[in-house]
């Protein structure tokens, strides 16, 4: 079985981007660390100005002990405002750099269908709804991870292995796949450690912190159906699969078998692309065509 998915396009990661260990990143979000980096960035820019800049004889911050105390404070006040003024502009660049790509809504989604045949999905959540997620990925072939600080009764221990603890980026390490179904902040957190690391997420119910989109699917007899509204509007999704399970013919898996057989029949007599189709639906056709107790041809 494999799991029917809209994806939209992905954004490739930098091919020489690595996390940060956790004390360097722990390090350069201390508030002390931030604001001594703003200064020395701003005093770094005022040396260059005084140097190389266009006002003749602008004093740096190592000439500061040639002036007079006055003037001193003045270029201080100076110097600091530089410094601020060079901190934001670095900050607001590290921050675009690290947030969510932008995407254009109207960009139209991948259908894929997905197997995994031993491969690592991950989990994050441990809820109802998360719980709800998990048969459809074992049944793709995928070894499931769930990781949660609480995890619920509805998740069955036995078929996937559990993490107790929250969520870390380092979790998404060797991940295929991700569907998170936790709080919209942690859906957040698993998106950006999945970017770095090229994998798509299906974020539940949370279309903002998505990359990939489950549909509402029929399978019967080796055939699936798959419809998605790009997580826009998942009720509609889930009105138009049942709409369509009653069209979907009771005996599709004999349709199935017999464009499996007529598919092989055709390759090996070089039959046009362009006329196999057509002769699929003879084919089909005949299904019916035949007496009820015949042998169908």
């Amino acid at each position: 079985m494999a799991i029917p998915l809209l994806v939209e396009p992905f954004v490739e990661p930098e091919a020489d981007r690595q996390d940060a260990p956790w004390w360097l990143d722990r390090l350069t979000r201390a508030p002390l660390v931030s604001a001594a980096t703003v200064v020395a960035l701003g005093l770094l820019l005022w040396e260059d100005i005084s140097r190389k800049g266009p006002w003749p004889g602008l004093p740096g911050p190592l000439d500061l002990g040639r002036l007079s105390l006055s003037l001193n404070a003045a270029w201080l006040l100076a110097g600091l405002a530089i410094a601020l003024a060079a901190g934001i502009a670095v900050g607001r660049r590290g921050s675009s750099r690290t947030s969510q790509p932008a995407t254009d809504p109207n960009l139209p989604r991948l259908p894929v269908f997905l197997r995994f045949d031993g491969r690592r999905v991950v989990v994050v959540g441990a809820g109802v709804v998360a719980a709800a997620k998990i048969p459809a990925l074992l049944a793709a072939g995928a070894e499931v991870t769930v990781i949660a600080p609480d995890v619920s009764s509805a998740i069955d221990r036995s078929r996937v292995r559990v993490v107790a603890r929250a969520f870390q980026a380092a979790d998404l390490d060797g991940a295929w796949f991700v569907t998170a179904a936790a709080t919209p902040e942690v859906n957040r957190a698993v998106r950006e450690a999945a970017e770095t690391r090229g994998v798509f997420v299906n974020a539940v119910d949370d279309p903002a912190n998505a990359t990939a989109y489950l549909g509402g699917a029929i399978a019967r007899g080796g055939v699936t159906v798959a419809f998605s509204t790009a997580g826009q509007a998942p009720a509609l999704a889930g009105l138009l699969r049942e709409a369509f399970d009653e069209l979907v013919p009771a005996d599709i898996a004999t349709w199935a078998e017999r464009a499996h057989d007529l598919s092989q029949n055709q390759r090996a007599a070089g039959v046009p692309v362009a006329a196999r189709r057509p002769q699929l639906l003879d084919a089909l056709n005949r299904l019916y065509d035949a007496p009820p107790g015949a042998e169908r041809q």
